[in-house]
């Protein structure tokens, strides 16, 4: 397969080539040259008005469901949503039944994810069954090809458990990752505990969860001298917990999610359930910092948390409905409409080192370069173009977003993955 793409912007900060306009010739899933005019014969060419590629994107936090959920999503389908959203690498959370807990389950995932157009990394789960009760094989499952250790939406509850994962992982330098939320504090609570919670009548869940939480861990790191990394991270006070504990030399680092900077809780007076998440939408004050945080450089990635819910999950009473949105179709249009380049000094750069460069380097993976003999790791995406979101965009087997029928800015063209490729 030979893959020409014609007079692109280069944006990756590391190569010669970032900033320039080159055209890339692939052959075989490798780049095979890089200058101002290929005029190679090609199975597929492509050219488009402000054709921007960058190393493929990578994303640190989606659900694909598989084993056990398969209505809900497939490794197949999950690969299909991220090639779509523009990314080449997935990580993936251990929730799915059976629990990935053990290698032979890592091992199931890894195996898959060659024959899939995305690459995609299963994370083992830190405890058994993700009860939070007893440590998992974390080491085998390391061996195995695992790239990091989460409970994933079950946060490991227990101070004493949590202390001895983040030992155990010192051994081969591992991460656990961590979505903050103190499940004891209001666990019946259905959205942001405040003004607009009050206002619907529907039981709150405060900040105060996942800031309780965040702080305890910091303080088990410090003990410890291990790594953690928070996702999902949503409030104002959150944020400045993990900034001064950064300061401080501590190993933490943090990524939030589009839909936190997008929205907020005065955004449920229409119960919609697509936007009952966790954890929840807070206040604008809030939203507004995980904004500031992400143009002022604090955090360290954009994760999507990806969670697909059937039908039936989310079109009921807001009650009953389950948490969680698909947001891997959506995350650089949705970034790029909120956070428009050349404002307040951001630039597409910056978002794209936050979702190329920066998980790599929080996870030790290795970085995919530009250049002649490396292999074809790339998205490619035009940062301007301006679109209405529909349902016909969507490669997930799941349609519970909030986005369908709203503006975007910033669309994917494809990916180029090795001998894989994948074109909007």
């Amino acid at each position: 397969m030979k893959v020409l793409i014609k007079q692109t912007t280069i944006v990756h900060s590391s190569s010669p080539f970032n900033g320039t306009q080159q055209d890339i010739f692939i052959e075989d899933g490798i780049i095979q040259s890089i200058s101002d005019n290929i005029n190679q014969p090609a199975d597929i060419v492509i050219e488009q008005p402000n054709l921007h590629t960058s190393i493929g994107w990578m994303d640190m936090y989606s659900h694909f469901c598989d084993p056990g959920y398969e209505y809900r999503e497939t490794l197949e389908t999950g690969a299909l949503a991220a090639a779509t959203g523009g990314f080449t690498d997935v990580m993936v959370v251990p929730n799915t039944n059976p629990v990935v807990h053990t290698k032979s389950q890592v091992e199931y995932i890894v195996q898959k994810s060659n024959q899939l157009v995305a690459n995609v990394h299963p994370m083992g789960a830190v405890t058994k069954n993700a009860a939070g009760t007893e440590l998992a094989e974390m080491y085998d499952m390391h061996q195995s090809g695992a790239v990091a250790f989460t409970d994933g939406t079950s946060s490991i509850q227990s101070p004493g458990l949590l202390l001895k994962a983040l030992q155990y992982v010192l051994a081969f330098d591992g991460t656990i990752l961590q979505v903050a939320d103190d499940k004891t504090i209001n666990p019946q609570g259905l959205m942001n505990e405040g003004i607009t919670s009050t206002q619907l009548g529907l039981p709150g869940k405060p900040a105060i969860a996942e800031e309780l939480m965040i702080a305890r861990d910091i303080d088990l790191v410090k003990y410890t001298g291990s790594k953690i990394h928070f996702t999902g991270v949503s409030t104002k006070k959150g944020i400045e917990l993990i900034t001064a504990a950064k300061a401080a030399g501590l190993k933490i680092s943090f990524s939030v999610t589009p839909y936190h900077a997008v929205f907020c809780d005065e955004d449920l007076t229409e119960y919609d359930t697509n936007l009952k998440v966790n954890p929840p939408l807070r206040t604008r004050e809030d939203m507004l910092a995980v904004r500031s945080a992400i143009l002022n450089g604090a955090v360290d990635a954009i994760a999507s948390h990806h969670i697909p819910q059937n039908y039936d999950s989310k079109v009921c009473e807001f009650e009953y409905a389950k948490n969680g949105m698909i947001g891997l179709e959506t995350l650089f249009g949705a970034l790029s409409h909120i956070l428009p380049a050349n404002e307040n000094g951001w630039t597409v750069e910056k978002l794209i080192t936050l979702l190329s460069v920066a998980p790599r380097n929080i996870f030790n993976l290795p970085v995919p370069e530009i250049k002649e003999g490396a292999s074809a790791s790339l998205t490619l995406f035009n940062p301007s173009a301006s679109y209405t979101f529909d349902e016909t965009m969507i490669a997930s087997k799941s349609k519970n977003t909030p986005f369908i029928g709203r503006p975007l800015t910033g669309k994917v063209i494809g990916i180029v993955n090795g001998n894989k490729n994948y074109f909007n």
